[in-house]
């Protein structure tokens, strides 16, 4: 009797293992992992996110609209982990000061305007709210349309002048962050 009930758990224990491993890839499969790199001048930064595709669906827009991501709500900035940014020295990100580290990187989306904010809480997975109390910094960033449409979410760096811009670009949206060096 006992190595029956061992049997039927030991089975049991294989198909939730083998259920996570599946999921986990096919999420993986459906937003995979993206980096950005940037390493010029004394400065590096690395961003580290997954791309979604919007396949079909509308992206941006209000609840009512049936927008994945509504205006005004939390949004990790990609899929699957939270998207995490390293800047290997003190910076102005948006005109604001930042201490060298690695942060949490996450966005509330409007139709004008981008809440952009970092956040000192690492390792959650990214589509738990994170603790607001742990906000490192918070800065709004106008939006942009995109000349064309992005099928898969994108994170890049991109010279202008002195500074570096981060873009994000997703559909027929578009943010661009300015760092510079202090």
């Amino acid at each position: 009797m006992k190595k029956k009930i061992f049997i039927g758990i030991g089975i049991f224990t294989f198909l939730l293992i083998v259920g996570f491993l599946y999921l986990n890839y096919r999420n993986r499969s459906l937003s995979p992992p993206g980096v950005a790199k940037y390493d010029k001048n004394n400065l590096s930064m690395e961003i580290s996110y997954s791309r979604p595709s919007v396949k079909g669906r509308q992206i941006f827009g209000t609840k009512e609209e049936g927008a994945l991501l509504p205006y005004g709500v939390y949004w990790r900035l990609g899929a699957n982990e939270a998207t995490e940014i390293t800047i290997s020295r003190d910076v102005l990100f948006n005109g604001n000061e930042l201490d060298a580290g690695t942060y949490k990187m996450y966005a509330v989306p409007g139709p004008e305007t981008f809440e952009i904010s970092l956040n000192s809480e690492l390792g959650n997975w990214g589509y738990s709210e994170p603790d607001y109390d742990k906000d490192i910094l918070k800065t709004t960033v106008p939006v942009e349309t995109g000349a064309s449409p992005v099928e898969q979410f994108t994170i890049r760096f991109e010279e202008s002048g002195p500074k570096v811009l981060v873009v994000c670009e997703w559909s027929d949206v578009k943010v661009k962050i300015p760092v510079d060096v202090r």
